[in-house]
């Protein structure tokens, strides 16, 4: 099953074919793992949020639409939507972005979220964030990673709304360009 495409596996996973989800999961539970454990800190969580993610995935299998973006983009995007929710409930306990990016960037060695063919992926990551400069940094996790939205980061960091705004889109624009993403048709 590794060579069937993803969007085959995830109709296999729609219409309730056991090989093809458990094809799916294998191939995408460690991008999933890792970016839950990036964002929500702890493993335990990270794994409730992985086991959250492709159960939302099963139920809205038939909901993906090839045209809007490819699998892997569509399931990291509920594994961050099902991540900042969990951060969402432990929000009274105050996250500093700084931890969250020095828990990515401690090792160089992979660990298990970055095993396979996210390796890559979360070392360019990892180092395009590490070029960004701090503010720009701290405004971006607490975004993307936080759920924070601008006005409230603006709030925490006591900079104006406008600014923060700015930081945001310059961090992502600058990533972009790091990382060198295409938008694919």
């Amino acid at each position: 099953m590794w060579s069937v495409s993803d969007e085959a596996l995830l109709a296999g996973l729609a219409s309730g074919d056991d090989e093809a989800a458990a094809a799916l999961v294998r191939r995408f539970q460690g991008r999933i793992y890792g970016l839950a454990l990036m964002i929500v800190g702890d493993e335990r969580t990270a794994e409730d949020v992985a086991q959250e993610t492709f159960v939302k995935a099963w139920q809205h299998a038939d909901a993906y639409d090839p045209r809007r973006g490819r699998v892997p983009t569509w399931l990291l995007a509920i594994a961050r939507n099902v991540a900042i929710d969990a951060v969402r409930m432990r929000r009274s306990e105050p996250i500093d972005p700084q931890a969250i990016l020095a828990l990515g960037m401690a090792s160089k060695d992979p660990g298990p979220e970055e095993q396979g063919s996210a390796a890559p992926d979360a070392a360019r990551l990892r180092a395009a964030l590490a070029r960004l400069p701090n503010e720009q940094q701290r405004a971006l996790v607490m975004a993307a990673f936080l759920g924070r939205t601008a006005r409230e980061i603006s709030e925490l960091e006591n900079v104006p709304l406008g600014t923060i705004k700015t930081r945001i889109r310059t961090a992502m624009l600058k990533l972009r360009v790091m990382l060198e993403v295409y938008h694919e048709r």
